[in-house]
């Protein structure tokens, strides 16, 4: 790595891999990458253990699909000089999922994950507004995801890579009931480790290698979960997030929402009831409210089907 603390050429190239096919094999990445196995899986470790890079896991659109899961951005006001408190005890609530701290109208920008509307009415009528330091708090429920952040690419490596690392993966489609206690452990260990192995999540999760490896394949190929390769964000080559607002016509959401999703810095796109919310990365602030792919057809996003373990999504 460059004394710069950026990411070289050679680590955003295997970031932009694993974003692309996160659990693929050493071997395989190497065949692509022309580096052997063993450099690269230095490298990812040198990355990972500094804090530059990570891949975890989070619930597909597949779950909401099924009628399981509500996403909210959640706008949350402080009182002067308590915003890190909040935002602390915030991060360590497991449906907060990211905790952005944000100029403009509010201090920090909430994703929150939940079962259902009933229990995020709960959670921010209960615990949010109970919360010492919180004065005030606007919620958006999401509907549709046109866009969001496991799209999103570096963009290192050539056409002709991206095509190599993309053939070989499994086809979307297969049916997703309710997750079991086994699916939710598999969830949980995923997030904290989105390449772990499956003797190691065999291990975690109390059973059998291939009931494990049986069960993590249809999760992943139902759409049940996403997982998702990230960089530090100071780290990378667009080191600057803007969160912005945007008031559409009802009758222009849909359109405006596909064109949005399709701008290459763009990471999320979710229209709420009221408003087109849209995140993007950039090399240099573009709007007053920030932060430290091709259109797609929208899709629901889930709430986390366990109240233990993060969920590191979102932006």
């Amino acid at each position: 790595m460059k004394d710069s603390g950026r990411l070289n050429e050679a680590d955003s190239a295997l970031v932009h891999a694993l974003q692309i096919s996160p659990r693929a094999t050493w071997s395989r990445l190497a065949s692509v990458l022309d580096h052997d196995a063993v450099t690269l899986a230095r490298r990812w470790k040198r990355l990972t253990d500094r804090g530059a890079a990570w891949i975890s896991c989070y619930p597909g659109p597949a779950l909401a699909e099924s009628g399981q899961g509500c996403l909210a951005f959640v706008e949350v006001d402080c009182a002067g000089g308590r915003v890190l408190e909040v935002a602390d005890r915030l991060s360590r609530q497991p449906m907060v999922t990211t905790v952005e701290h944000v100029t403009g109208d509010r201090d920090l920008l909430l994703t929150v994950m939940r079962p259902d509307l009933a229990s995020l009415s709960r959670w921010v009528t209960r615990s949010l507004s109970s919360l010492p330091g919180v004065t005030a708090s606007r919620t958006h429920v999401a509907g549709a995801i046109y866009t969001e952040g496991s799209r999103w690419r570096l963009r290192a490596l050539s056409a002709d890579q991206v095509a190599r690392l993309t053939e070989r993966r499994p086809p979307v489609g297969r049916t997703v009931g309710p997750p079991t206690d086994l699916d939710r452990r598999i969830m949980v260990a995923l997030s904290e480790d989105g390449r772990a192995p499956y003797t190691a999540l065999a291990e975690i999760c109390g059973t059998g290698v291939d009931t494990i490896r049986r069960r993590t394949r249809h999760l992943l190929d139902a759409g049940a979960v996403h997982i998702r390769c990230e960089t530090a964000r100071p780290l990378s080559q667009r080191p600057v997030a803007a969160v912005l607002w945007a008031q559409v016509p009802s009758g222009s959401v849909e359109d405006a929402a596909r064109r949005i999703a399709g701008m290459p810095d763009v990471r999320l796109c979710p229209p709420s009831p009221d408003a087109t919310t849209c995140s993007s990365s950039h090399g240099s602030a573009r709007s007053t409210t920030s932060s430290d792919s091709k259109p797609a057809s929208p899709h629901r996003h889930p709430a986390a089907p366990s109240a233990t373990g993060r969920w590191p999504c979102g932006r």
